[in-house]
């Protein structure tokens, strides 16, 4: 049986807010990031990946980056854990994007 959810996604670049460049490494990021999910308290996927953007200044930025994706997560904890992110992360902002999707639990047991 399908249920249907909300996916949420959130992309965090890894670059200082700052600085523009990546202070610690990988790993220290995804502790933290493991860490802001537990606390709330919610189921959690991540994947490592590495991009690039242009800065509204036309400036080019590539960057390792994370991809956080939460299943059926209310609106408001999307913004409260955004929000951390940008704090623990030093970033100005992250990328949110929501959709809907089918979710289908299968088991090998009947």
């Amino acid at each position: 049986m399908s249920i249907q959810a909300n996916q949420t996604t959130i992309y965090i670049g890894l670059n200082d807010g700052v600085t523009g460049v990546q202070k610690f490494d990988s790993t220290k990021y995804i502790s933290t990031l493991k860490y802001i999910c537990r606390s709330y308290k919610i189921g959690f996927s991540f994947q490592e990946m590495s991009g690039g953007y242009f800065h509204e200044d036309g400036c080019y930025t590539e960057e390792n980056a994370l991809m956080l994706r939460l299943i059926n997560v209310p609106e408001q904890t999307i913004i409260e854990i955004a929000k951390d992110i940008c704090m623990f992360f030093n970033q100005d902002s992250v990328m949110v994007t929501t959709s809907p999707t089918s979710v289908v639990y299968i088991s090998d047991k009947t």
